[in-house]
């Protein structure tokens, strides 16, 4: 019987990921992720003790599209999830898509020491790391 190949959330995870601030309108998140082809963007903590926050395409839909909000006039602080569930570097690729599905997760920040190093999702799972497995 052959030893299963440990793929970690470091193998696989986007180390390329924008961030946006809470006092930024939508409008101003729709930019940064028309501009950057992206689904979600990082919040920003405000200090030290703060929790990161992400912005999602889909929350941006059902919170202010749905709602016939004019994203102008919307901050990202009113729309965003916070705090996220962030996923450890060092952490086992089938764990991470198990925690995924528990909490209905599509992607996550990966976050060390904390600090966000980059960004993980279904697709990088997948793609990146199952592929590698087989």
């Amino acid at each position: 019987m052959s030893e299963r190949k440990l793929i970690r959330v470091r193998d696989v995870m986007r180390t390329e990921f924008h961030t946006v601030d809470g006092m930024a309108t939508v409008q101003d998140a729709l930019q940064l992720l028309k501009q950057h082809h992206l689904e979600c963007l990082i919040v920003n903590k405000r200090n030290a003790e703060d929790e990161y926050g992400l912005l999602l395409v889909s929350d941006i839909a059902r919170l202010v599209l749905a709602n016939d909000r004019a994203p102008a006039r919307v901050n990202v602080y009113e729309v965003m999830a916070k705090p996220v569930i962030a996923v450890d570097p060092a952490m086992d690729i089938r764990y991470c898509a198990r925690l995924f599905t528990r909490f209905d997760l599509s992607q996550a920040p990966v976050i060390e020491n904390g600090k966000v190093i980059g960004f993980v999702g279904f697709t990088d799972l997948v793609l990146r790391g199952l592929a590698e497995l087989y």
